[in-house]
């Protein structure tokens, strides 16, 4: 089988889940977040933009209802060995199919968690799940307890996550050995996701992000490319990617003559990153690492140009996102505990003068001061 853990690692995993499930009281759980599924047995698809869920019971058992293009994908990527299929058909309901399976696994009156808030479902599944469930049991919103259990890295996962910092270093690299006036946005994005897939690297779970110019300001991927000219911005925002986790960076290459205000908001940039490593451990919150960043950017007159957030976990993910649930926004009670995959990333964006600023990378949390995974230094960067 195509599986990147051992079997005893899945085993560990469905442990926690499990013991998690008793806290809760729950005598079953409906994933539909593809990531939970990826993270309990290894089944890896884009089959979760139909319906599919995998059933969990308390006794450990599993069995994945799915559509039959994704059978064998599960035989071959996944642990679970009872795979149900639901027959595409005109006005199809697999939440039916769903009730049916549920009733001959015994679940009848049962307490059950669902994953609601997941790309796996949408608000017409949502719906007909609710519709055919509310009188079969008790069901209950349990839509973040795999996303906490995954916050934390095992040893095996933490090597797919410095392999994929690796290779978001060597997609940096590929990058500035392009960045200069002329050069063609097109060029530099096939060099950056070239180097991830030449290292043996996966897709993203989202678009690589990059603008120059007045697009340098805009935090999403955009269609289009432009040309750099002889004095530019050019923001780059992307993850490596290796058995689907992610490690991003983030950075604004200043092309020609830099500005002030671009030296100003740099040294902004660089003094929160830094002031934020020393809190980025456990006896903080998320919520800390957001109120380091609001701190230090509104004391310098930055407020309405910084964000609302300033990072999140990463992980395993499948588009449309690699952000995790957990962010670095205001009020976030989160625990940061050892053995976090984080993304920080500092995001200026003055509006008034035009001027873009980001600097952001994946650390690994210990028991004190976290390890930057990225070998490149948090330098100014000017071509």
């Amino acid at each position: 089988m195509a599986l990147h853990f051992e079997r005893s690692e899945f085993d560990a995993r469905l442990a926690r889940l499990l013991a998690r499930m008793q806290e809760e009281k729950l005598d079953a759980m409906l994933l539909f977040a593809q990531e939970s599924m990826y993270w309990l047995t290894g089944y890896d698809t884009f089959g979760y933009c139909f319906f599919q869920t995998l059933v969990v019971k308390a006794d450990g058992s599993l069995t994945l209802l799915t559509r039959s293009a994704d059978l064998r994908q599960a035989q071959l990527t996944s642990v679970v060995t009872d795979i149900r299929i639901w027959v595409d058909r005109v006005n199809a309901d697999p939440t039916l199919d769903l009730k049916d399976l549920l009733s001959d696994l015994d679940l009848l009156g049962a307490r059950i968690g669902v994953e609601y808030d997941t790309h796996g479902m949408t608000g017409r599944i949502a719906r007909l799940l609710d519709h055919q469930l509310a009188s079969f049991g008790q069901i209950v919103d349990a839509s973040y307890l795999v996303s906490r259990l995954r916050l934390t890295k095992s040893p095996a996962e933490i090597s797919h996550v410095e392999r994929a910092a690796a290779l978001a270093d060597d997609a940096l690299d590929a990058a500035l050995s392009l960045v200069k006036p002329g050069a063609d946005e097109a060029d530099i994005l096939a060099a950056m996701q070239g180097a991830v897939f030449s290292g043996g690297g996966d897709y993203p779970a989202n678009e690589f992000i990059i603008g120059s110019g007045a697009e340098a300001l805009l935090c999403r991927y955009k269609s289009g490319r432009r040309q750099l000219d002889a004095d530019d911005q050019l923001t780059l925002e992307w993850a490596g990617v290796d058995a689907r986790y992610h490690a991003a960076m983030m950075r604004t290459v200043v092309v020609g003559n830099p500005s002030h205000r671009h030296r100003e908001l740099y040294s902004a940039c660089l003094e929160t990153l830094q002031a934020i490593e020393t809190i980025l451990m456990p006896g903080h919150t998320f919520g800390d690492i957001f109120d380091m960043h609001a701190r230090i950017m509104d004391e310098r007159g930055l407020a309405r140009h910084r964000l609302n957030a300033c990072g999140y976990s990463l992980g395993a993910r499948f588009s449309p996102s690699w952000m995790e649930h957990e962010m670095f926004h205001m009020g976030n009670p989160q625990e940061i505990q050892e053995n976090m995959s984080l993304f920080v990333h500092m995001i200026i964006m003055d509006s008034d003068s035009g001027t873009a600023m980001t600097l952001g990378q994946t650390y690994l949390t210990t028991s004190q001061a976290p390890k930057a995974l990225s070998r490149h230094p948090l330098e100014f960067l000017n071509r």
